[in-house]
């Protein structure tokens, strides 16, 4: 596993399904296109639909997944679990503090 990188991004809820303003929706952080550069970099060949395996860690919260292509931002976007958002005190918009690093075996 890398060292990481962090990065400050709004938190949004995905809305293209009825059900995302539920609390549970899913919400996600775009990571900066700067950064997604970096990442695809450190990760090699990328996995199905072009995710990258990460360990994503906010305040004292750290999780295992994947940032997704995104193309309308050329960028990645973070899912970040409901569990996180509870634990950070955040809701959709405010501001997260996030560190990223690419897992073995992207």
């Amino acid at each position: 596993m890398d060292e990481g990188v962090t990065f400050t991004a709004e938190l949004w809820r995905w809305t293209a399904r009825k059900e995302s303003t539920d609390a549970g929706a899913w919400c996600f952080v775009t990571l900066p296109v700067d950064l997604a550069d970096e990442i695809r970099e450190r990760a090699g060949e990328p996995r199905g639909f072009g995710s990258v395996r990460v360990r994503a860690r906010v305040g004292s919260t750290t999780w295992d997944t994947s940032v997704f292509p995104d193309a309308g931002s050329g960028s990645f976007v973070l899912p970040v679990k409901k569990a996180v958002r509870t634990a950070a005190g955040v809701t959709e918009g405010d501001l997260l503090t996030v560190t990223v690093s690419v897992r073995d075996g992207s």
